[in-house]
């Protein structure tokens, strides 16, 4: 049994391997004496697939806690923005391996944390290792985990005093239009109280405009609904200021 959490990587490591392996073996393959055309295809796919290789897992480096830690800073920027007292339950959606969840918990000692996740085969989190995480950090006691959807939550409307999220709602396939994801998470939560999603608020293909998304919430009869782009909090490497990295980042918090 582990002894220290895993929270895992965003980055999914047999990706980065699977890249790194196909380029190595193409490369290999360009060394084959056969036809000189052939062998350069060959070398040119394999250079595309290190190439993409390397930069998954400079990005997985960034992210790690060995590397620029860009994951805790960005829970940590979640957890920042929710103005909550702690008292009552709370939700995290799509809590992977369940850092945000645990956090919580050891944040607010009084309260009662449920997260969700549809722990598909693509990703590389589990229940069982989200159990394990508060097992080791000692909230255990008051975290629960579930299999679900972030289209489909099952549970009451205003059930929960207070919901986060974490760069989880463009990833869900059962929702055509992302807004409808976010519209899902805050039926949960009751009136008066606060949540703090972040996601790719700003890819306009995802979301539309940020006025028009804001105005949008409001008309659902949410109270408060602000906007924070986490550039303007810390500085993002070039390499990870991309659109499927970093570059559209941002938070949605506020009070129902």
């Amino acid at each position: 049994m582990n002894t220290t959490p895993n929270y895992g990587n965003w980055i999914r490591q047999r990706k980065v391997y699977t890249f790194l392996g196909i380029g190595l073996v193409l490369v290999l393959l360009a060394i084959v004496p056969v036809h000189v055309i052939i062998r350069i295809v060959l070398l040119l796919a394999g250079i595309m697939f290190l190439a993409l290789g390397s930069y998954l897992a400079y990005i997985s480096r960034q992210f790690s806690e060995r590397g620029g830690g860009f994951q805790r800073k960005l829970w940590n920027v979640v957890l920042d923005h929710l103005d909550w007292d702690g008292n009552g339950q709370a939700l995290d959606i799509g809590t992977g391996n369940g850092p945000l969840a645990v956090a919580l918990a050891r944040r607010y000692p009084e309260g009662q944390v449920t997260g969700i996740d549809y722990w598909g085969s693509d990703w590389e989190y589990s229940q069982s290792v989200c159990e394990q995480n508060a097992a080791l950090e000692g909230v255990a006691e008051r975290t629960e985990f579930r299999k679900a959807s972030a289209a489909s939550l099952p549970f009451e409307d205003g059930q929960f005093d207070a919901v986060v999220s974490h760069f989880v709602f463009h990833e869900v396939t059962d929702a055509a239009d992302k807004r409808d994801v976010v519209k899902e998470a805050l039926r949960v939560l009751r009136k008066g109280g606060s949540f703090s999603f972040q996601d790719m608020f700003l890819d306009k293909a995802l979301y539309g405009e940020t006025d028009d998304l804001l105005q949008t919430i409001r008309s659902w009869g949410v109270q408060d609904v602000q906007f924070q782009d986490v550039h303007e909090l810390f500085t993002v490497p070039a390499l990870l200021n991309t659109k499927r990295a970093l570059g559209n980042c941002s938070i949605l918090f506020g009070k129902k």
